[in-house]
């Protein structure tokens, strides 16, 4: 079973992963999406699937976590995982036939067996809130024998086109839920999905879906106030909704879903559903978050990507330069320590060219802007003027670059298939040292 970048087998697509870490393993419970959100006349037809590990090498795959049984669940919505004196509490949301919105829960003794509770849903939306938006229930324990509730939801009033919240419930036992007061309201009229709250060394964290992509704010106190911090998305734009779990001590990873392009096609719309994506999210001192690959699932090489790897140091200061490498296999990890030269350099790769920058997937780096930015994807705010150490993998249509061992971006480009790696600078120069290149299999990972 491949690990990063799993997609399940056939006619099927991964949405919206939760994950759950307890006594050693690693759960992965996702969306099973057919036809992109276009199941059951497009209320989804999703069910929880079911991933676990414990060393993130090894997986095993379980059978269906929550699905449908019922002709009036036209969705099992996105939830959370919360274990509590000897139990699973899976909680979830279900989307009806008539497109209402409504709490269910199920509980499990071992974490793969859910059994669905009583009554089922719990909990509909109440006056004030929109019934068709009452969704994600995430579940925490704010203090001993006292829990809370996130749920997806929006406010009919005073706002008159409506306004997104994570509305907050609480409970003494997990079953019965008060109904408490928004939780946060972003500053956009928009509905926030998915939300994930957790503590990590002094700061709380609350995440959220805004448009698909993950957003963050932190603080120091369980309940806020929350501060917007500079760069507020902790990866980039296509990892859609990433919720995140601790994986042993100290460490915490992030999992999203990358979706398919449209046609096929480099420009093709982002569809729902595609690919997990896991990350291992990175706390800087400030408290802020990032991103970077999980060791535990880099590919395995199989041999070398390009013979007679060596530093490639260009000056442009009398034009641009380049130099291009070639042939490279499909599938190959690249890595080297990038030097640049002066403050207004603008470098680069071109990825998958056919010796030509345009018939390629740009990788541009731009110290005047401080931003890289890959195809028509985009990070800013990124620390450059120093040597910094690069990490690209490329497999299949997916182009995945990390960048100094906290910044992450990725992006899908179903028609940039030439075998060629282009180096370039337009102004100034660099170096790229210390450069590995390595091949591997998508059957041996």
């Amino acid at each position: 079973m491949r690990r990063q970048y799993f997609k399940p087998a056939g006619d099927f697509f991964a949405g919206d992963a939760m994950p759950f870490y307890h006594q050693g393993i690693f759960h992965v419970y996702y969306l099973l999406d057919q036809g992109h959100h276009s199941s059951r006349a497009g209320l989804g037809g999703h069910q929880w699937a079911h991933l676990s590990t414990t060393d993130l090498v090894h997986w095993q795959q379980h059978p269906l976590a929550v699905a449908i049984t019922e002709d009036w669940e036209g969705s099992i919505c996105t939830g959370s995982v919360f274990y509590h004196q000897g139990r699973y509490h899976a909680f979830y949301a279900t989307r009806k036939t008539d497109r209402t919105q409504h709490l269910s829960h199920a509980v499990s003794p071992d974490g793969v067996h859910f059994e669905k509770a009583r009554p089922n849903p719990f909990l509909s939306p109440p006056a004030g809130f929109s019934p068709y938006h009452f969704r994600d229930p995430f579940v925490f324990e704010s203090e001993p024998g006292r829990f809370q509730m996130l749920v997806t939801a929006m406010l009919e009033k005073p706002y008159s086109s409506g306004q997104g919240c994570l509305l907050r419930l609480s409970s003494c036992d997990l079953w019965s839920w008060q109904v408490e007061e928004p939780f946060f309201i972003p500053e956009e009229v928009i509905v926030p999905e998915c939300p994930d709250y957790f503590f990590w060394n002094g700061y709380y964290y609350l995440l959220c879906g805004l448009n698909l992509t993950t957003r963050y704010r932190f603080s120091r106190h369980p309940f806020g106030p929350w501060v917007k911090p500079g760069v507020d998305c902790p990866g980039s734009r296509l990892e859609a909704v990433m919720k995140t779990a601790a994986f042993g001590p100290g460490r915490r990873l992030g999992v999203a879903w990358v979706g398919t392009r449209a046609g096929n096609k480099n420009d093709g719309q982002l569809q729902w559903g595609g690919q997990l994506l896991f990350r291992e999210l990175v706390q800087n001192p400030d408290g802020t978050l990032g991103t970077r690959f999980v060791p535990e699932m880099l590919p395995l090489y199989s041999g070398s990507g390009f013979p007679g790897q060596g530093p490639v140091r260009l000056s442009a200061e009398k034009g641009p330069a380049e130099v291009c490498w070639h042939p490279l296999s499909e599938n190959y990890s690249f890595r080297c320590q990038v030097i640049p030269q002066g403050k207004a350099a603008r470098f680069g790769f071109g990825l998958r060219c056919q010796e030509k920058m345009a018939s390629g997937c740009p990788l541009v780096f731009d110290l005047a802007t401080s931003s890289m930015s890959l195809g028509q994807e985009r990070l800013e705010k990124v620390a450059l003027t120093e040597p910094f150490f690069l990490h690209i993998l490329l497999t299949g249509d997916l182009f995945d670059v990390e960048i100094a061992g906290k910044r992450c971006l990725i992006n899908r480009c179903p028609e940039t298939r030439g075998n060629c790696l282009l180096f370039f600078a337009e102004r100034e120069g660099v170096s790229f040292e210390n450069i590995e290149v390595k091949a591997f299999s998508l059957k041996e990972w």
